[in-house]
């Protein structure tokens, strides 16, 4: 039965390794975990399982473009399959959530981040979830190179909607990150499969490269070789618009990609990339997730790899037809001070954390909500690390955290509220009346404060929501919601704030040494002395027996040599200004990392509200390592 359908919705004869292993996990009602190198078929071992499973399989993904690319492939088979995320619009939201309520889906595309929609899981409350899949599973775990504080939510998910089974998916799982997921999603180890990491069409070259060679050095790699479809990966979105640019001066057809551009705009490159044959695509991190394009005949870091993890998911997704591909990086040396800041601009002060747990225990009721926006303004603390800041603090027993709720409700009518209620019994028509009285209205759009209906129609706040909800699902109005508070209960409190604070502060200074090391990972898989595809394998537990033969080290038979790069020093000029203009922005600037961060053109919440990042001194010092910034600032406090 499987493999009729395997062939007649799919059009596979067979299962790649490990899929058949997986898929038997699941029909058998176990959870369990794959780990595949990009390209090895991780979709399908929760698209097939879905077609003979009762209820919803729900995959939740924080890539859109997986989204997009794979539900394109699975209507045109035929699949009962859609997705939520922030691209539709209120008609196609409307579709999507009417197919999910009537249970004509089978399979629901979605991102983490919706379920701080309590619309959502209001809904998913009377779903059937037959299986939970998890794409890049890595990001659950605090040592992996991506962890998302959401991703630590999901598990608990799982288990409040009696999820019947989980699938986690991912091709960046060394060892101690692949423990982590088994442990989080409670997996058995007998249950997670990995398969080889290493494919034999993919050529791995690892080419120092001085920062004004560059643009000719990559111009010169696409004139020696056939064209076909290219990625060109960039740190930065500036980078990704001037290299295009330059590119196509000289020729060749090639489109910047990055999260600056409109969903519109990015689509349209993207579906032009997967028609084309010579296309070039400069983008950055953004662009590639989750894109099922086969003939990618190139793929070219024009800047480094932040991570080993990133460097492999990215050259993956070359030559999955089984051509060969050529992967190459420019490796040069500036890069990385450039990478270690992106790293240091998350770390908070540990002042600016003392405050925001201050922040946090001052109420002295049992539950309290808050707006991430307005934690991460206050205390100057980006939201990631303030979201982050929070789950550990659900982890450590503080807090347990409820169900987010929108502060701002409006809906506007499509038929007069006479029309609308005429099709009510009278007792609904009472409430419904009751409930309109409560909504002030401005030009188009009526304001309602739901929170305060609820408490003077005495009617629990779920009931009013699921009564709009309704409305719009039957298109007599349309529905805005915003202003996103987190809810949390007060499990208990802290004993000593400042150990809290410290404590914390670690742990923030753990993840940035980490995240600095996983650069310096990169650099000694440059210059390595042996096979740097065997290397590369056995970082992520695959031992090879024989050397690639075809890597940078095999093809030229001796380890690369790194010149350091130069050593900028702070200008005393510049110095001189920094303290004129700290003096003048104490609030801001006043502690160390956010002078440092400042100096580093680094934004923080703080700098971005009284708009420094147009200063002429933001990023002045960008060129000098972070820790003698910190330093400097750190001895002239």
């Amino acid at each position: 039965m499987v493999e009729d359908t395997l062939r007649e919705v799919f059009g596979f004869d067979s299962l790649l390794p490990g899929q058949e292993e997986v898929i038997g996990h699941l029909l058998k009602g176990r959870s369990a975990a794959a780990i595949f190198p990009t390209g090895g078929g991780k979709s399908l071992c929760y698209q097939l399982p879905a077609l003979h499973l009762e209820g919803l399989t729900l995959v939740i993904s924080p890539l859109i473009a997986l989204m997009k690319d794979q539900l394109d492939q699975l209507q045109k088979r035929g699949v009962a399959a859609a997705r939520l995320d922030s691209t539709l619009t209120a008609d196609e939201h409307r579709e999507v959530m009417a197919a999910l309520r009537e249970g004509r889906l089978k399979i629901l595309y979605t991102a983490p981040e919706r379920f701080n929609n309590e619309r959502f899981r209001e809904m998913l409350k009377d779903m059937r979830i037959a299986l939970l899949a998890v794409d890049e599973a890595h990001c659950i775990s605090e040592w992996g190179h991506n962890f998302r504080p959401d991703y630590l939510k999901l598990a608990e998910i799982g288990r409040e909607y009696e999820a019947e089974r989980i699938l986690a998916l991912t091709a960046t799982a060394p060892p101690y990150v692949l423990d982590d997921i088994c442990r989080g999603f409670g997996i058995s180890k007998e249950c997670a499969v990995r398969t080889g990491f290493y494919r034999p069409n993919l050529r791995l070259l690892l080419t120092p490269t001085a920062r004004e060679e560059r643009d000719n050095n990559l111009l010169t790699r696409l004139q020696e070789h056939p064209p076909g479809p290219t990625i060109v990966y960039v740190t930065l979105q500036k980078t990704a618009e001037r290299l295009a640019d330059f590119l196509t001066s000289q020729g060749y057809f090639a489109y910047p990609y990055h999260a600056g551009l409109k969903n519109e705009e990015r689509d349209k490159i993207q579906d032009a990339f997967m028609a084309s044959k010579t296309g070039i695509v400069v983008a950055t991190i953004a662009f590639g997730m989750g894109v099922d394009k086969a003939d990618i005949r190139y793929v070219y870091h024009y800047n480094m790899a932040k991570s080993l993890e990133n460097l492999s998911q990215e050259i993956g997704r070359a030559g999955r037809d089984g051509e060969e591909s050529i992967c190459e990086s420019l490796v040069c040396l500036d890069d990385v001070r450039t990478l270690e800041n992106f790293v240091y601009g998350d770390t908070p002060s540990r002042e600016a954390l003392l405050e925001f747990l201050r922040d946090l225990f001052s109420p002295t009721t049992d539950t309290e909500s808050w707006s991430l926006y307005e934690l991460s303004a206050r205390h100057d603390i980006r939201q990631l690390v303030v979201r982050t800041m929070l789950t550990y603090l659900e982890l450590d027993g503080y807090l347990r955290a409820g169900t987010p709720i929108y502060t701002s409700y409006q809906f506007k009518p499509l038929m007069s509220s006479e029309e609308m209620l005429e099709r009510f019994n009278p007792e609904r028509q009472r409430f419904l009346r009751d409930l309109f009285r409560q909504a002030k209205k401005a030009r188009v759009w009526f304001n309602l404060d739901v929170d305060q209906a609820s408490r003077t129609l005495r009617t629990p706040r779920e009931r009013l929501i699921r009564a709009l909800d309704y409305l719009e699902e039957q298109k007599m109005m349309e529905l805005r919601v915003g202003g996103v508070r987190h809810s949390y209960r007060y499990l208990q409190r802290p004993e000593d704030l400042e150990a809290l604070a410290d404590e914390l502060y670690e742990r923030s200074l753990e993840r940035e040494e980490r995240e600095v090391e996983r650069i310096q990972q990169v650099l000694e898989l440059v210059g390595a002395e042996g096979c740097q595809t065997a290397a590369l394998c056995n970082y992520f537990g695959e031992e090879m027996t024989a050397a690639c033969g075809h890597c940078t080290f095999c093809l030229g038979g001796e380890a690369v040599d790194l010149e350091p790069p130069t050593q900028p020093v702070i200008d005393e000029e510049i110095w001189a200004q920094a303290e004129a203009l700290r003096k003048d922005e104490r609030e801001v600037l006043g502690e160390p990392r956010a002078l440092a961060r400042f100096l580093a053109g680094l934004s923080s919440p703080r700098a971005s509200r009284r708009r420094l990042g147009s200063h002429k001194l933001f990023g002045s010092c960008a060129d000098v390592p972070f820790a003698e910034i910190l330093a400097q600032a750190e001895g002239s406090t």
